[in-house]
């Protein structure tokens, strides 16, 4: 009976993760770059169940009654780098990546220590601040093979290859990092992922596109099915803890009751 209790709310805790996700992909469905984040459901760990100083029976004196799976867990949350679709805007400061899913813009922060860190993003929609250096929506600086990119004023080319055209000349190329296991590099926030120990990077293959930015990837009525899916699923497990609970209470109540 109490299994069962333990089995339902389980459960429940596993699908508000997933509600979580589902929620954040929803808020993000207009975030240029975004990549989609699904829950992965695991087997929770068998467990060995014996009764509790009850072993004196012939029969079964070690007590135990068998092994159980309590219910399911959220084992990994999954990033889809999947390619969103490109949108023309014809602006010179939108750049997007094209036919590779897993290459990313190079960005440069500081950390809380005052030591630069890389950080990668599919959000090319960037602009010239006042120093004449090219930044991303939340001001990190984008990267170039010769450090941070400088340009003089706004008229520039960027060619399929990253290289950075202006006055007729090459002034630097942009650093695009592409990465075989895009699945290793960990989401921090504001749209950004980092790097891990298992990360490997590999040879750019794509393109890039001047005066296009990639939407999110996200397909909204796809999340939309989803959310009304997580809700059933959490409502069935809500009413078999009320059932679970119901059953407790007349076997409190009334078993061995004498009338």
């Amino acid at each position: 009976m109490i299994r069962g209790l333990y089995t339902s709310g389980w459960s429940m805790l596993a699908l508000n993760k997933k509600m979580d996700v589902i929620a954040n992909n929803m808020a993000n469905v207009n975030t240029a770059g975004y990549k989609k984040d699904t829950v992965i459901f695991e087997a929770f760990p068998e467990i060995l169940t014996k009764r509790i100083n009850d072993t004196a029976s012939s029969l079964n004196p070690s007590g135990r009654i068998g092994s159980m799976e309590l219910s399911g867990d959220v084992g990994e949350v999954f990033t889809y780098y999947r390619q969103g679709q490109l949108i023309r805007t014809d602006n010179t400061f939108d750049l997007a990546i094209r036919d590779s899913g897993t290459a990313f813009f190079t960005l440069q922060s500081l950390d809380e220590n005052g030591n630069a860190r890389e950080y990668y993003t599919r959000d090319g929609q960037f602009s010239l601040n006042s120093g004449g250096r090219l930044v991303s929506s939340e001001g990190y600086g984008v990267m170039g093979e010769n450090g941070p990119v400088l340009l003089k004023g706004d008229s520039f080319s960027v060619m399929e290859d990253g290289t950075i055209i202006q006055d007729g000349e090459a002034v630097d190329r942009l650093l695009i990092k592409d990465f075989a296991n895009p699945g290793t590099l960990r989401k921090i926030g504001s749209n950004l992922a980092a790097a891990t120990a298992e990360t490997v990077e590999k040879d750019f293959d794509g393109t890039v596109e001047q005066g296009f930015y990639e939407q999110s990837n996200v397909d909204i009525v796809r999340e939309m099915v989803d959310m009304i899916t997580v809700m059933r699923a959490y409502e069935a497990n809500q009413k078999m803890i009320q059932a679970h609970d119901s059953t407790l209470e007349r076997a409190v109540n009334e078993v061995g009751n004498i009338r």
